[in-house]
């Protein structure tokens, strides 16, 4: 029996953002590899649905580490322990293709080898993901040959506007931001109030976050059998 892939976020801040994750939810079931079930909302929305869920499961998180303090806070506290055939994997992380697509997205935007360039977080408070957060910075400065300065919106510092202000004093008139986020929401209209030339888009909709979601569930899948 294939494991139920249960898709885990925090969706109750902005309806476009619950759009964009029901839309990455159905472009994994459209790939027919796996049965997939949205487990999006509150704490306790979340928790009633993986809970519904009949037969073995792998619960993924719908975000990229370090970049939804929410999502990463209602993760952590999920309980599995009582639930038989159960798995959960990491979040997203410093996965050579994402970054690669990354990168690809800062040139779409505008960003030019002189110009100064932000990873943009949102934070945690876990150590883990704070070094997944640096791991993908020194992947995209090694694959654009250019230094990348990390900033975050909480939770941690420097904060996005230090580090904007860090990259001009350095001498980077022209700022340019890879956000590190999976979906649109609340957090990219603060990205949006930067004083930057250049700001990329969310990492979905890409076929690429669909593909390591699949990867991660085969992995997981292996250990459940």
């Amino acid at each position: 029996m294939v494991p139920t892939m249960v898709l885990v976020a925090d969706d109750s801040r902005d309806a476009q953002r619950r759009e964009a994750l029901r839309g990455l939810a159905e472009a994994v079931a459209e790939r027919g590899e796996v049965p997939v079930t949205a487990a999006f909302g509150s704490p306790a929305e979340v928790d009633k649905r993986i809970r519904s869920v009949s037969g073995p499961k792998v619960v993924v998180p719908a975000f990229v580490a370090g970049g939804d303090v929410a999502s990463s806070h209602m993760f952590s506290r999920l309980d599995l322990t009582r639930m038989e055939d159960s798995c959960r994997t990491t979040p997203l992380g410093a996965v050579p293709s994402i970054v690669a697509d990354l990168a690809g997205r800062l040139a779409e935007s505008g960003w030019r080898d002189e110009d100064g360039v932000l990873l943009a977080a949102d934070g945690t408070t876990g150590t883990e993901e704070r070094q997944v957060v640096m791991d993908v910075a020194r992947m995209l400065s090694r694959r654009l040959d250019s230094p990348v300065q990390v900033g975050y919106l909480r939770t941690w510092a420097p904060s996005v506007h230090d580090a904007v202000d860090r990259l001009r004093r350095d001498g980077r008139e022209r700022v340019a931001v890879a956000a590190w986020h999976l979906v649109e929401g609340p957090d990219f209209d603060l990205l949006r109030e930067l004083d930057v030339t250049a700001l990329t888009a969310p990492l979905w909709p890409s076929d690429l976050v669909v593909d390591t979601l699949l990867a991660q569930h085969r992995a997981a899948k292996r250990r459940l059998t």
